[in-house]
């Protein structure tokens, strides 16, 4: 009687794995793919969104690398990565942004697959992104947090990019930064999940005098006033049109993915 009940609970163990490796394949999209996907939350406005030419080069599928869909399931990743963004402007303006460069290098140098959360939308002023805002997005991004912890995947830090609708102001901006960053941290029961802050572009396209400077230094400063947090630089990066135009260029949008996943990367040394 033991022996029989023994072996109930074994092919019931059995049975329950294999439907669990089954439903993290689905989630992944491929069959091949191996769960838990980390998982990284890319939010902000038109630079986060892309904006920077989809040449060629850029439209591959990404290796080992998974897109939140409008399903709230993972396929594979190829751009525009904010296609499936539920706050988004047309599908005409999402082109190549930070996270496809961010993507292809974290994913290649910890060797583990990567799912990507891109939920952005231009011009939105970081009070659209307060928890209280009428407009919704905190609500939008965390919902679709919960779609990937659904899916299997694993949070493992916010890539922030925006600024360029509030520069005006960088001090208003910090105060609504640490406000966003904690509700959102609180929210999600993860106190000390990174983020990475990136500056905007460092031509004066603003008509101000001081341009993005003082802006810039407030955002060089954030790990002072937001624990666990850091900054990329915009320094050396190419406007899209101009310098009327505050839109980084297809090789600015690729190395500034490449410093997101260092900064990312400094987080997780050792895993």
């Amino acid at each position: 009687m033991i022996r029989i009940v023994s072996i109930v609970i074994i092919v019931f163990l059995h049975t329950v794995a294999v439907f669990a490796q089954n439903e993290c394949m689905k989630a992944c999209g491929n069959e091949q793919a191996t769960c838990p996907l980390d998982v990284y939350l890319c939010i902000g406005q038109s630079n986060m969104a892309g904006r920077g030419e989809l040449t060629s080069a850029v439209m591959d599928t990404i290796h080992n690398v998974y897109l939140l869909n409008d399903k709230g399931m993972f396929e594979k990743a190829v751009n525009p990565l904010n296609r499936y963004s539920t706050i988004r402007k047309d599908m005409s303006l999402q082109r190549l942004g930070p996270s496809y460069g961010f993507a292809k290098e974290i994913s290649c140098r910890l060797g583990r697959p990567v799912g990507l959360i891109v939920n952005a939308r231009g011009g939105s002023s970081i009070n659209s992104w307060l928890k209280d805002s009428k407009d919704g997005y905190y609500q939008e991004a965390l919902s679709r947090v919960a779609d990937a912890i659904a899916q299997g995947g694993v949070l493992k830090a916010i890539l922030w990019h925006q600024g360029e609708t509030d520069c005006a102001d960088p001090k208003a901006y910090k105060d609504k930064l640490i406000s966003m960053i904690s509700d959102m941290r609180k929210d999600l029961n993860m106190p000390e999940l990174p983020v990475v802050v990136g500056q905007i572009s460092r031509w004066n396209w603003t008509g101000r005098e001081s341009g993005t400077v003082p802006f810039n230094e407030m955002i060089t400063k954030v790990s002072s006033f937001l624990p666990y947090s850091d900054w990329v630089s915009s320094e050396g990066l190419g406007w899209y049109k101009d310098e009327t135009d505050p839109h980084f260029n297809t090789d600015g949008q690729l190395l500034l993915g490449m410093r997101y996943a260092e900064k990312v990367l400094k987080f997780y040394d050792g895993e």
